[in-house]
């Protein structure tokens, strides 16, 4: 199991500890705690982002509509706390909001037959659009104690986030590599004909992961909500980029079928890295925008070459 780990994310994981060498030297402040804290701020929310994406990516399906749940949720969740309600109950709306968004766009895309580049890049401006009008375009805020806590509590020195993540990350882990649905995922990115052909629901297999996917998203949403105890409609913007990028970059198939809970982890740390790193060495957002781009792409080919040898 650790050979067939390191086999599959010893080439990234090579590359982030040379990021991190070379970060060090190369700016003095890459160490200090509040660098470390806003590195740590990104990837929590990277990384449950690039989960979703893992997820859809694994069914041979893509979901740009991550992003636009961000703001949807952070100001949801916002307006609820605002009226009075829980802050369990009010997240738990806030998820479940997420959850049904991904079950219409998983059934649109299941029973139209459209691909789920054009149903997601709609729904994306659907859900930024009504982020705008329940907000009217203004930034709500929230003074609700426990949406401060959920990203500034500890437990045992943890961070609650990072506590988050890694149920996350197990309970995915369970879902993907223990039980029926989840070899049934890789079965319909893998190749979706003998998979209709086997008997297997592929149509049940698109809806509850985007389902799972919208789900996740407004987790991650409520993430940025926290930081900033607000909601803001144009939260989020561009991050289904470096979703796409930490989950390629951690071994996910473009194409469908290959993925791991692990690898996505680490291609989040990677991209959240080089993020830092070029925020810190003060490189010009629109050449940043082009580095990431290109990674996307390297990644894709080199994923791309690989299937072709292996076939």
């Amino acid at each position: 199991m650790l050979k067939d780990f390191v086999k599959t994310n010893g080439g990234i994981m090579i590359a982030l500890a040379a990021m991190f060498i070379f970060l060090s030297f190369a700016n003095q402040y890459f160490f200090t705690s509040n660098n470390m804290a806003n590195l740590f701020n990104y990837f929590t929310t990277n990384c449950v982002l690039a989960m979703c994406m893992m997820c859809v990516l694994i069914t041979g399906e893509i979901d740009l509509s991550i992003s636009s749940f961000v703001a949807l949720s952070g100001i949801v969740l916002c307006v609820f706390l605002n009226r009075g309600m829980p802050f369990g109950v009010s997240l738990l709306l806030t998820l479940l909001i997420g959850a049904l968004a991904g079950v219409l766009t998983g059934t649109v895309i299941a029973f139209s037959g459209m691909p789920s580049f054009i149903v997601t890049l709609a729904m994306q401006g659907v859900i930024r659009g009504s982020a705008y009008i329940i907000s009217a375009g203004e930034r709500i805020s929230s003074a609700d104690e426990w949406l401060f806590n959920l990203t500034s509590n500890r437990y045992m020195g943890v961070p609650l986030p990072t506590i988050i993540i890694l149920a996350i990350a197990v309970l995915l882990g369970l879902l993907l590599y223990r039980t029926s649905f989840g070899k049934h995922m890789y079965a319909a990115g893998g190749n979706r004909e003998a998979a209709i052909y086997s008997g297997i629901n592929v149509k049940r297999i698109v809806i509850v992961t985007f389902a799972i996917s919208g789900a996740l998203a407004c987790l991650a949403g409520s993430f940025v909500a926290s930081r900033v105890t607000s909601g803001q409609p144009s939260a989020g913007s561009g991050y289904e980029g470096d979703a796409v990028a930490a989950a390629v970059l951690g071994g996910t198939a473009f194409t469908g079928g290959r993925g791991t809970v692990s690898g996505v982890i680490i291609g989040a740390l990677v991209i959240g890295t080089l993020t830092n790193g070029m925020n810190l060495l003060e490189i010009n957002a629109y050449w940043q925008q082009i580095c990431k781009g290109l990674i996307i792409m390297l990644a894709v080919m080199i994923d791309t070459l690989k299937q072709r040898r292996s076939n």
